[in-house]
């Protein structure tokens, strides 16, 4: 037996670690996360899902369903701190070019359990204008 270390330096996420129960993944800047791509909102409906920022800047935006619709928030990520992201929640992070995430999650959450929302402009320029 021996340690094993695990290192993902390309765009976007991969699971890096994974066993029946849980995964460790490491998130990387990707168009899609940059607030000049942000378009939709995800939710994974059975699991938490935890994020630690270790380099860079990350803005954690979250939503509960109201009457009027989603509520739109943010946090700003600070390093080394872990933050956990509720079954059910909306959600997704906002990262510059140099950030880089830890995340943690059960192993079963998969698209399949999981929905996206899509933002409309509205709501997109809320986020760009209002919360970033």
């Amino acid at each position: 037996m021996k340690i094993e270390s695990y290192a993902f330096t390309g765009e976007g996420m991969t699971r890096v670690y994974e066993n029946e129960k849980w995964m460790v993944g490491i998130k990387n800047w990707k168009p899609a996360n940059d607030i000049k791509g942000i378009d939709c909102l995800e939710r994974h409906n059975r699991t938490d899902e935890l994020f630690v920022l270790i380099s860079g800047k990350c803005t954690l935006l979250y939503a509960n369903e109201e009457e009027n619709g989603l509520k739109i928030e943010k946090v700003e990520m600070e390093p080394f701190k872990v933050y956990n992201i509720p079954a059910t929640l909306w959600h997704n992070t906002i990262t510059c070019q140099d950030t880089k995430l830890i995340l943690i999650e059960d192993s079963s959450t998969s698209m399949e359990n999981s929905d996206i929302y899509e933002l409309s402009e509205e709501q997109v320029r809320f986020i760009q204008d209002k919360l970033y």
